[in-house]
């Protein structure tokens, strides 16, 4: 595989890129014959990217619950001070009474 690298940024840098991409590697490899290795690596690679794509997607619902919790924490406490003004507005109710 070390000897693929060359070739693989050949293939990037026709792609105007300087990061080498998967695409790049499996290029080289079959223009340099390496068939035997292609389909493990691209079955491997498969297993890989599904693997991201789980983590990200647990990621995404985690941070759906986070942000859902602290809307929740966020009503409760304007409840709460809503729950205050009303007692001091009744407390006045009740000394504007007295006077």
């Amino acid at each position: 595989v070390v000897f693929s690298l060359p070739s693989a940024n050949n293939f990037a840098m026709k792609g105007k890129r300087k990061t080498l991409n998967a695409g790049d590697v499996l290029s080289a490899m079959e223009e340099m014959e390496f068939q035997r290795f292609m389909v493990p690596l691209k079955e491997s690679l498969e297993v890989y990217r599904r693997e991201q794509k789980g983590k990200k997607e647990a990621r995404k619902d985690k941070d759906k619950k986070a942000d859902s919790e602290e809307q929740d924490k966020s009503r409760e406490e304007d409840n709460d001070d809503d729950d205050e003004r009303m007692e001091e507005e009744e407390q006045n109710d009740e000394e504007e009474v007295d006077n």
